[in-house]
């Protein structure tokens, strides 16, 4: 079977996520820091989980592609380690687990620095397609 290719979506592009890399063994993206702030000018948490959750899902979905399948996220975790105020960052999902039911995917997340700026893991269900 072909692999998915990702395509990002509304929310993926208003946030100015950019997809480096894609397999269903690592997919890394970057995103802005300015334009995904709080009210303190510091990087939001939600911007940083959204972009967290974009690519264990995006890697996940390619692993379910691989066997016909779809897959739905059913958890999101995420720990803020340090804040950003400029530049970007870059989130790097590789798999914790690739299985027939559930694909869970590890997500750092670090700055121009490569200081770590967020840790995540995102499960998904392998579903049959609607």
């Amino acid at each position: 079977m072909t692999p998915w290719i990702i395509v990002p979506g509304a929310l993926d592009e208003r946030l100015g996520i950019v997809v480096i890399e894609q397999s269903a063994d690592r997919v890394a993206a970057t995103m802005p820091v300015t334009g995904n702030t709080q009210s303190l000018g510091r990087l939001h948490g939600g911007a940083t989980a959204a972009l967290a959750e974009a690519v264990g899902s995006w890697a996940a979905m390619i692993h379910a592609s691989t066997l016909g399948r779809v897959c739905v996220g059913v958890d999101l975790n995420i720990t803020h380690h340090r804040g950003a105020r400029d530049g970007r960052i870059h989130a790097v999902a590789t798999p914790a687990h690739r299985g027939r039911r559930v694909a869970t995917y590890d997500v750092r997340v670090v700055d121009d620095d490569g200081r770590l700026v967020a840790t995540a893991r995102i499960t998904n269900l392998v579903v049959d397609p609607d």
